[in-house]
């Protein structure tokens, strides 16, 4: 399993292959002598988490290995020190006044949405006794203060390898033709799309001829 640290700047798409190969060379790994490539799939930049995986699904066909996909929400959720049966909250700046939140009970997934200030405060609840709240941002940090979150370091790809490692040792592998970026939201193409196609039904029709 091979991991790389992000790359700065536009051409992080032509860097990344060979970043990944001099990675592997100064550890001394053989890339065909992998067992899987593992993969933070997002939610985050739309462009970095495409490129990010697009590069995992090539080296995973070219290897022949399989693909573990992890959601940047889980890998900041393992972060906490919650006790067992405590839940724990992650959160993430999706801007314009949303948040990407996630849900997890033992390091398990329950739920990962994109949601509004309010239906944050109606998920994760007022009082801070029962739960663990998550955060990596100072912005996200700053406008739930109410909430008492626990501000800890951006992850980074290795904070990711325990999780991956846990999926490895149970086989849990994704469909690499299948598997998409976790989003949890639309692009802006897709909701411009949607814009013009509810103007369009709401557009006046002409009368049809009898």
């Amino acid at each position: 399993m091979v991991a790389s640290a992000s790359l700065p700047g536009r051409s992080a798409s032509e860097k990344l292959v060979g970043a990944v190969r001099q990675l592997a060379e100064r550890s001394g790994i053989v890339l065909r002598d992998l067992s899987a490539v593992a993969v933070v799939n997002g939610p985050g930049s739309f462009t970095g988490v495409r490129v990010g995986l697009s590069a995992a699904k090539g080296l995973c066909e070219a290897l022949g290995v399989p693909l573990i996909a992890i959601s940047r929400l889980q890998v900041l959720a393992l972060g906490a020190n919650a006790v067992e049966d405590i839940p724990v909250f992650a959160v993430l700046d999706a801007r314009r006044g949303e948040f990407y939140c996630g849900e997890y009970a033992d390091g398990a997934k329950l739920r990962e949405a994109l949601v509004t200030r309010d239906e944050l405060a109606a998920w994760i609840g007022g009082a801070a006794a029962g739960r663990e709240l998550m955060v990596c941002e100072a912005g996200v940090a700053q406008a739930l203060a109410e909430f008492q979150p626990q501000q800890v370091a951006e992850p980074d790809a290795l904070a990711a390898l325990p999780l991956a490692m846990r999926r490895m040792e149970r086989g849990e592998f994704d469909d690499v033709a299948s598997i998409d970026a976790n989003y949890l939201r639309r692009t802006d193409l897709e909701i411009f799309a949607k814009v013009k196609a509810a103007a369009a039904a709401l557009a006046p029709h002409p009368e049809r001829r009898s």
